[in-house]
């Protein structure tokens, strides 16, 4: 990441935490720098963003958020935030993906460099009463491929409230991230097993379950 970009990033994290509040708490775990998986529940285009800028400086640089290249690549300065400024890994979400453009295969590549990544495995953001949507398979297929690394539920709470739907003034209310006890792929384990898992972990944190 180069200076300019850098310093666009802490401006950005700094912006989003001081509108929304943000504040980190640490329920199941400590931060590491580990490699690792973030997986949260999805309600905003900031939710990365605020996920990132809870970690410790040191972490945020080897965090990658994992997003739809079709959103990113959209426009220049889209993909000069995505790529540039957050590092994102893009994904190709059509169905019409070119020989290397393999989802899991790209976040195991990631995962096995070094680097930790910011996943929402609802897969596009949650606009509905429910407290989560159904889980993708991806988050179960990258257990497989890296068995050996913690999945950590992250719950963003009150964020909805805090920028309301077609509002652009934050509404002034305490917006936190929870990180919870970090998950592990047990042996034999299936992949209903495993979404159910990580799915219960972040509706522990859930204001009201489903």
């Amino acid at each position: 990441m180069n200076w300019l970009a850098r310093q666009i990033a802490d401006a950005i994290v700094l912006s989003a935490r001081l509108l929304t509040g943000a504040k980190a708490r640490w329920r199941g775990c400590l931060p590491s720098a580990a490699p690792r998986v973030y997986f949260a529940n999805h309600r905003s285009h900031v939710d990365f963003v605020l996920i990132r800028g809870c970690l410790p400086p040191p972490l945020r640089l080897i965090t990658r958020p994992v997003a739809g290249a079709d959103y990113w690549n959209a426009s220049r300065l889209r993909r000069f935030i995505g790529i540039d400024v957050f590092n994102s890994l893009l994904i190709s979400r059509c169905d019409c993906r070119e020989v290397g453009d393999d989802p899991v295969a790209q976040m195991t590549q990631a995962v096995q460099e070094g680097d930790s990544l910011i996943v929402f495995p609802e897969g596009t953001r949650n606009t509905t009463d429910q407290a989560l949507l159904p889980f993708k398979s991806g988050v179960y297929h990258l257990a497989c491929a890296c068995p050996d690394i913690e999945f950590v539920p992250v719950w963003i709470d009150n964020l909805d409230r805090v920028m309301p739907k077609g509002e652009w003034i934050p509404v002034p209310l305490l917006c936190t991230v929870t990180f919870g006890a970090p998950i592990l792929l047990q042996e034999g384990e299936i992949k209903d097993q495993f979404l159910h898992r990580c799915r219960a972990a972040l509706l522990g944190f859930a204001p009201s379950l489903e």
